[in-house]
């Protein structure tokens, strides 16, 4: 048994030591083994429609700066003037052709290069103008930008391994491509931030915290079938991401049902993507998924939305939430307006999941005042399947298996299942991607 995980094969059992959830000096490890040599989620390309759009972003602690710059190129810089470290950036958003720190009034260019420093000539000739500082890496995928402190970590194509096949779920359902919504979901909660990772993609909880949603969609459609969770499964994706992913039956268990002009602007779109992408890949994507990107990623797509989520940690009992609306652009205003109000009613600040989920959190961070008397987490749920489903916890025990080789260097090896059936291995037919985000 290793410090923070139980993962005995035998019984089987996987637990988590509560310490996890309440040490300073756990959270100190995981800012300096996780958050620098990760792959970290800053925001979508769609984000910035225009040439000099920015938006101020903190990324593990770090103020940065998004931003397109004068060529329509996605730069990120590091929000702190290199003269003596005054924030360039003091509001959420803005276009500006500048970037120009208030104190001193150096000022910069959005491809981060100097313009002007107030009386250049005391400087002399020799003195290099230095330029803003960026993270070690900058990429993206299919619109989706991360950044990376460690200089040396693997291209993200690679690190983000089977999670690719599940993006590409999402952003297909787009031929213009997706685009994140005006509009932000921001929030805090009074627990640790690994708390809500594990929620993220937590069928289990469903239908007992979320009665009332429950209620609602039950009188509504007049009936539910939970036997349609055995179409769904848990899906270990590689270096820490997981999934819980469920066939097209899975549908009617969430959201209230489409008006029959939405509905059949909706079947209209799948039928056009499966001229495009074939039956098998449309049939997935019909389905609906709760990822997890390693470490604080989270993208939900279910049939009143998808939800792009990061997580932040602030502390090890707080954290900061902030939440976007992924969309199709070309959409209709009738297929729109119901998933916005499906979105809202499920994942809004007065919804029916999101303070639910809270509250749950909550008073789990409030029970580990006691991890001393009670220090083990349990999440051995579907450990003795052969095929688990989305009730089950693989997924989860995937992510802490991934945490706790990058916090203690132990690495445990993967739980082998049976192999997955075609409905969740269906591929897409080839399509260019080579866009941003088409």
């Amino acid at each position: 048994m290793s410090t923070f995980v139980n993962d005995d094969r035998e019984m089987p059992r996987f637990q988590v030591n509560r310490s996890a959830m309440v040490d300073p000096e756990v959270f100190a490890l995981e800012r300096d083994k996780i958050f620098n040599h990760s792959w970290l989620y800053i925001g979508h390309e769609t984000e910035l429609p225009k040439k000099n759009d920015y938006k101020t972003r903190k990324v593990a602690g770090r103020p940065l700066v998004f931003a397109r710059d004068a060529t329509g190129t996605i730069q990120v810089w590091i929000n702190s003037c290199p003269h003596r470290g005054a924030m360039l950036c003091r509001e959420d958003s803005a276009n500006a052709r500048f970037l120009t720190c208030f104190y001193h009034g150096w000022s910069f260019s959005t491809a981060g290069e100097m313009v002007s420093m107030p009386g250049d000539d005391a400087y002399g000739e020799g003195f290099e103008r230095p330029g803003l500082a960026s993270p070690a890496k900058v990429d993206s995928y299919r619109g989706f930008v991360f950044v990376s402190f460690d200089p040396d970590i693997v291209d993200l194509k690679t690190y983000l391994a089977g999670a690719t096949e599940y993006i590409d779920l999402v952003c297909d359902q787009s031929e213009q491509g997706m685009e994140i919504l005006h509009g932000t979901h921001e929030y805090s909660i009074k627990a640790n931030w690994k708390l809500l990772v594990e929620n993220s993609m937590d069928g289990y909880h469903a239908v007992s915290t979320h009665q009332r949603y429950f209620e609602m969609v039950l009188a509504a459609r007049g009936k539910l079938d939970p036997s349609a969770l055995a179409d769904s499964r848990g899906i270990d994706l590689g270096n820490g991401h997981a999934v819980i992913a469920g066939a097209p039956a899975t549908e009617g268990l969430f959201g209230r049902p489409l008006s029959d002009a939405g509905a059949e602007e909706r079947a209209a779109r799948f039928d056009r993507f499966r001229e495009l992408y074939g039956d098998g890949w449309v049939d997935r994507m019909m389905g609906n998924r709760n990822m997890v990107i390693f470490p604080n990623l989270v993208i939900i797509d279910l049939v009143m939305g998808v939800v792009v989520r990061k997580i932040d940690p602030i502390s090890p009992d707080y954290m900061e939430v902030t939440a976007w609306e992924l969309a199709p652009p070309e959409e209709g205003d009738e297929l729109r307006k119901q998933r916005l109000d499906n979105f809202l009613t499920f994942w809004g600040p007065g919804g029916l999941a999101s303070p639910d989920d809270v509250e749950a959190l909550e008073t789990c961070q409030t029970g580990y005042a006691a991890a001393r008397e009670l220090p083990w987490s349990d999440i051995s749920r579907g450990m003795n399947k052969d095929i688990n489903s989305t009730t089950d916890e693989l997924q989860m025990r995937t992510w802490w298996r991934r945490w706790n080789e990058l916090v203690t260097g132990e690495r445990l090896p993967v739980e082998t299942k049976a192999p997955l059936d075609e409905m969740f291995r269906a591929e897409r037919r080839h399509r260019s991607t080579e866009s941003t985000n088409a």
